[in-house]
């Protein structure tokens, strides 16, 4: 028997329907990221996906329903209170959330700002209040240029972000501050979720985010996950994306951030063909002892930043479209002894009005080169796919 490895792709924010639940989270019914994008744009071409069987979770516009589908396919019910991304990652690698992270509907209290302010020697800071990222950089750009201090807000979710321009404070800088920031909030039990560097620069005179050194400071996991389960038993663990993040390194023994989706597909085919160079992006303290056992993790947060947020179904049609494209490439890599999952970690429907995160269910795709195709229908917890990791390595 060959190496058994489980491949997970999070399609950020693709969601499939509001949770019974979704009225506690500010949501309207109708939030259904997947639906409400094929709707829009008259249909997606996403033939991969729908041999899967995707279609056959709802009626898609211009999506087929299949009776001969090549994978197992259902919808998972979140069982954490949140919908954001850590909580749903979380969930997917077996940790459930009871309790919320918090929000902060009027900004961050002055306590917190002013130890900021004190630590980091900023001199002050811009805005403290829940913002869209690429409207309050466009908005405080000018005053952030005259006064050099950092623009920090937030959002519907339980995020501290620092935006500020790269040109003029350096980016190192940036991510002293975020990790300051990330101590404070963690000795004040204020109960974060993550803080996020947006690292920008006036291009074509227009302040423009830098997707590719954006990063994320996440509250470490409080209990183990299937990641440390089998990191502990000497396996590989490969982060593509934001996973490192996320999980706060946590369960993870090899990682590489990406500037943008594709840079994310191409590097996960890389570690399924046995491409990518891993003694590169290995953590210094990893000790692989078990090579009969991997799982990558990959995040594609193309769909959630770029599209999701910003209201842009069209951007978020084709963003689905080239995940589908490179499944073409991918499912023939696939052998027996691998498992491939693809889901979702929320909604954030560009179509409802809002730029937030929407509380929705997400679909599950499951392939391997002798899966028995089948409805697995719904099922509570996206935890499930943890319990169906843990089943299929072992």
């Amino acid at each position: 028997m060959g190496k058994k490895r489980a491949i997970i792709m999070v399609i950020d924010s693709m969601g499939c329907g509001a949770m019974p639940d979704h009225a506690d989270f500010g949501d309207i019914a109708e939030c259904n990221t997947f639906k409400n994008v094929c709707h829009y744009n008259k249909g997606l071409d996403i033939p991969v996906m729908e041999a899967m069987g995707i279609g056959n979770l709802g009626d898609y516009e211009g999506v087929e329903k299949t009776s001969t589908p090549i994978a197992q396919y259902g919808i998972l019910r979140e069982k954490s209170k949140g919908k954001d991304t850590t909580t749903g990652h979380w969930e997917i690698a077996g940790l459930i959330s009871e309790k919320p992270f918090a929000t902060f509907p009027d900004g961050f209290p002055k306590e917190l700002i002013d130890k900021f302010i004190d630590e980091t020697n900023c001199g002050g800071i811009l805005a403290n209040i829940p913002a869209s990222g690429t409207a309050i950089i466009e908005k405080l750009n000018d005053e952030h240029h005259k006064t050099k201090f950092p623009i920090v807000y937030t959002s519907a979710d339980s995020v501290f972000q620092i935006a500020l321009d790269t040109d003029l404070i350096p980016l190192s800088t940036l991510y002293d501050w975020c990790k300051i920031a990330r101590r404070l909030l963690d000795e004040g039990n204020y109960n974060v979720a993550r803080v996020i560097a947006r690292p920008y620069k006036i291009i074509d005179g227009k302040p423009t985010r830098i997707s590719k050194d954006r990063r994320d400071y996440s509250m470490a996991p409080p209990k183990k996950t299937v990641l440390d389960k089998y990191k502990d038993t000497g396996a590989k663990i490969i982060g593509i994306g934001k996973i490192e993040d996320i999980f706060s390194k946590a369960g993870i023994t090899h990682a590489i951030h990406t500037g943008s989706n594709k840079e994310g597909l191409e590097l996960t085919i890389k570690a399924i063909d046995g491409s990518l160079d891993l003694e590169s992006i290995k953590y210094s303290d990893t000790n692989i002892t078990d090579n009969s056992k991997e799982i990558i993790f990959t995040n594609l947060v193309d769909t959630d930043m770029l599209f999701g947020h910003r209201n842009d179904a069209e951007g978020y049609g084709k963003a689905i479209e080239e995940v589908d494209e490179y499944l073409d490439k991918i499912i023939p890599l696939i052998t027996e002894d691998d498992l491939l999952i693809i889901t979702a970690d929320h909604g954030c429907d560009p179509t409802v009005p809002g730029t937030d995160h929407t509380r929705e269910q997400v679909p599950v795709l499951y392939y391997s080169k002798n899966i028995e195709p089948k409805n697995l229908g719904l099922t509570e917890g996206f935890d499930s796919i943890a319990q169906r990791i843990d089943e299929w390595l072992q």
